[in-house]
């Protein structure tokens, strides 16, 4: 299994657009591999103390925080679909009117060292 991961600050008014791009972004990287997406919206995070979500992506007021992952097989399949995932025109629909300000996303590729499920 190969995991993205991201963060990324959303304005609270935004939730329904984001959504809607979230939901919308899953109809394309299924088509390339993906095994399944998770967009997580914020309910509890706290300030931290020397670190934490809002300081990592500069979170603004009335901003809320999205963890998110999307979930592969593999880094060979992530890494094969992202030219071809960036290079589908359904793409080219997240060019305006993003709900989130993409400069400020924190990303990254993972491989799972404990996975339980009950």
């Amino acid at each position: 299994m190969y995991v993205n991961g991201f963060i990324v600050a959303v304005p609270e008014e935004n939730k329904q657009a984001y959504k809607q791009v979230a939901e919308s972004f899953w109809e394309i990287v299924k088509d390339y591999g993906a095994k399944s997406q998770v967009e997580c919206w914020e309910v509890d995070v706290p300030d931290g103390k020397t670190t934490d979500f809002r300081r990592a992506v500069k979170a603004k007021d009335g901003e809320k925080i999205v963890f998110a992952w999307v979930l592969w097989d593999d880094k060979e399949t992530a890494d094969a679909s992202h030219e071809k995932v960036m290079a589908d025109e359904r793409m080219k629909n997240f060019d305006k009117d993003m709900p989130f300000d993409g400069v400020r996303m924190v990303y990254g590729g993972f491989e799972p060292l404990v996975w339980k499920e009950a």
